[in-house]
């Protein structure tokens, strides 16, 4: 039996029981506005926050993980119900261990969406692992898909439904 990367993609989005997400340049569109008073400002889609919100409410949990610390992405976070944000990670692989001892999960349980080369080591440990239209070459060599959407414009979105779309077909 011979399979395709459709069969594989379906395969994968069937184990999915936690989304991981980068934040800047995945989330965001990786711009930094740095305001009068010190505070940082940036982009989010609302594509991507009702995909968000929609795969939630089909029992898929959201974490993001970021390399910085903003209290945007907070705020952010807590309008969408994601209650698991990680920020100032500087190893998301070995915070990726960690949360599967917490959640009892394997690997395969979990898909991660990154841009850049702090993401690599999770990408490769993730069962379904994405990249956004812009992201580093090197990145876009190791996932499993990446998206036509660059980050920050939609890309988020255009990976959960993908997840969804599987889910459902099963495929």
């Amino acid at each position: 039996m011979t399979f395709n990367k459709e069969d594989i993609l379906g395969e994968k989005a069937n184990r999915i029981k936690l989304i991981l997400l980068d934040v800047d340049g995945t989330l965001t569109d990786g711009q930094l506005i740095f305001g009068p008073g010190g505070e940082t400002f940036k982009s989010f889609n609302v594509k991507d926050g009702l995909g968000i919100y929609l795969i939630q409410k089909e029992g898929i949990p959201i974490g993001l993980v970021s390399g910085r610390w903003s209290k945007v992405v907070e705020d952010r976070a807590k309008e969408l119900g994601i209650s698991h944000v990680w920020q100032s990670v500087k190893d998301k692989l070995g915070l990726f261990k960690e949360i599967l001892k917490e959640f009892r999960l394997e690997s395969e349980d979990v898909a991660f969406m990154g841009d850049d080369l702090n993401d690599l080591p999770l990408l490769r440990e993730a069962g379904f692992s994405a990249a956004t239209g812009d992201a580093t070459l090197e990145v876009r060599e190791v996932v499993d898909y990446v998206t036509k959407r660059d980050g920050g414009k939609g890309a988020v979105r255009e990976f959960i439904d993908l997840i969804r779309e599987k889910r459902v077909k099963g495929v």
